[in-house]
């Protein structure tokens, strides 16, 4: 059997000093054992950190980064500081998925993580901090850590590895239907320092799953902080997974993902996701379908005002036959804000029959204002159906002229035309709490 050759951005670039990070090896075996880790995950992280220390700092360079720049980042001036001691913010604390949480896990980068459980979970599910699941679910983790994204994927992506110790662990046993969902908040206020973690979640064969997480902190007057996290969600076959996730990063956080899911044969996977906080992030974001008959869905909100830089990196990997992928991302930008968004959907030799969608819609609202959309294909079959689109485009005056003739203020009139531009993203989204949340995420923006 032919493995199919998945093609993705390279990746090189020199760095400047003042990019340099100030971490060393001493640092990952510090980590480790102020964890009290076995020696097999002590030498995963020196294996990424020589991953890492091998790679040059991403720069416009590569074809990846080009609009994305990294320069203004002060990494010399980081540090491996815990998170300081302001309270997590209680809105961050409601459930959002159903009128209750299954259970609740927060994490604050050098204190022990919170974790309540208000309703008793299923057999066998496993839902912990990362520290939790080294100690007490190796023989899971050494199974599948690492198996979407390695630590090769990029220099971050290696620096998350040997350096995270907040995190979250989820494994549901195959079968298994969680009929309340789980949630998960990193909080991590602070400048001056670089926060790291990794979110491992295992959705076993036909077995059910509903998961919200978020990361969020206040912004600091003054400083950076980096944030650079690694995501792996895999569906087995005939299991469905509805992930959440929203990203409310203060305005002074470099925020630096990889994040990839599998899904197998009849799998499914919804995922919802938002972003209206950080300085700057580059996220890639990959969804691989890997077995027939596999789903895939993506649903994308961001808003960015100020000077944030938002760059959203999508894949789409067909690469079995009758596999499907609907990919929809649509964002608004206020102020000097610049977005950025790179889709590409690759389609195997041999995956016949795949239909396969993306759509990036932005909407600007002031003239300091900018969007990069820039969708692509790259097809190895012949009996498909994949199509994209992009639009970038100003507030239209003649709906906001008419609901102003019908004696509305002109910034109502202006809030509800920006709310039917999203209105198509709110429709996808099942749960009502999270559009309230995007909807009051909107309001902060436009005040």
């Amino acid at each position: 059997m032919t493995i199919p050759t998945v093609v993705r951005r390279k990746t090189a670039a020199a760095a400047k000093e003042d990019q340099v990070l100030p971490f060393d090896e001493a640092d990952v075996r510090r980590r480790s054992d102020g964890a009290h880790e076995p020696a097999w995950m002590l030498e995963h992280r020196l294996s990424a950190w020589r991953t890492y220390q091998g790679m040059p700092m991403p720069g416009p360079q590569e074809e990846a980064w080009r609009r994305t720049d990294l320069r203004g980042l002060r990494a010399d001036r980081l540090s491996l500081q815990p998170a300081e001691a302001t309270p997590v913010d209680p809105d961050l604390l409601q459930p959002l998925a159903s009128q209750a949480h299954g259970a609740l896990l927060v994490l604050r980068p050098g204190s022990p993580p919170e974790q309540r459980i208000d309703q008793a979970l299923p057999a066998g599910v496993v839902f912990c901090d990362w520290g939790t699941a080294v100690r007490e679910h190796a023989d899971l983790l050494r199974a599948y850590q690492s198996s979407l994204v390695s630590p090769g994927e990029g220099k971050f992506a290696a620096l998350s590895q040997a350096l995270a110790t907040d995190g979250v662990f989820i494994y549901v046993p195959a079968g298994t239907e969680m009929q309340v969902p789980l949630h998960s908040v990193l909080w991590a206020p602070g400048d001056g320092s670089a926060f790291f973690s990794r979110l491992l979640v295992i959705v076993d064969r036909a077995a059910t799953l509903t998961f919200v997480h978020e990361t969020a902190s206040p912004s600091a007057s003054q400083g950076q902080s980096l944030h650079a996290g690694v995501v792996e969600l895999l569906v087995a076959e005939e299991a469905r997974l509805t992930f959440v996730e929203l990203q409310n990063w203060g305005e002074h956080v470099y925020h630096l993902t990889h994040e990839r899911s599998r899904v197998e044969r009849q799998g499914r996977l919804d995922w919802i996701f938002g972003a209206v906080g950080s300085r700057l992030t580059k996220n890639f974001t990959e969804l691989t379908l890997a077995g027939e008959g596999a789903e895939g869905r993506m649903s994308g909100f961001y808003f960015a005002g100020g000077d944030q830089h938002l760059d959203h990196d999508t894949q789409q990997n067909h690469l079995a036959p009758h596999t499907t992928s609907d990919l929809l991302f649509k964002g608004a930008l206020v102020g000097k804000s610049r977005s950025v968004w790179q889709g590409m959907i690759y389609v195997a030799p041999g995956a016949q029959k795949t239909d396969g969608y993306q759509a990036n819609r932005n909407l600007i609202l002031s003239k300091g204002a900018r969007a990069d959309s820039i969708p692509g294909l790259e097809i190895l079959a012949d009996d498909v159906r994949c199509t994209h689109g992009a639009t970038v485009g100003q507030l239209e005056e003649e709906p906001v002229f008419y609901l102003m003739s019908r004696g509305l203020p002109r910034p109502e009139a202006q809030r509800l035309v920006i709310d039917g531009f999203f209105s198509p993203i709110m429709e996808r989204i099942p749960f009502e709490g999270v559009r309230e949340r995007f909807q009051r995420m909107i309001d902060r923006k436009l005040e």
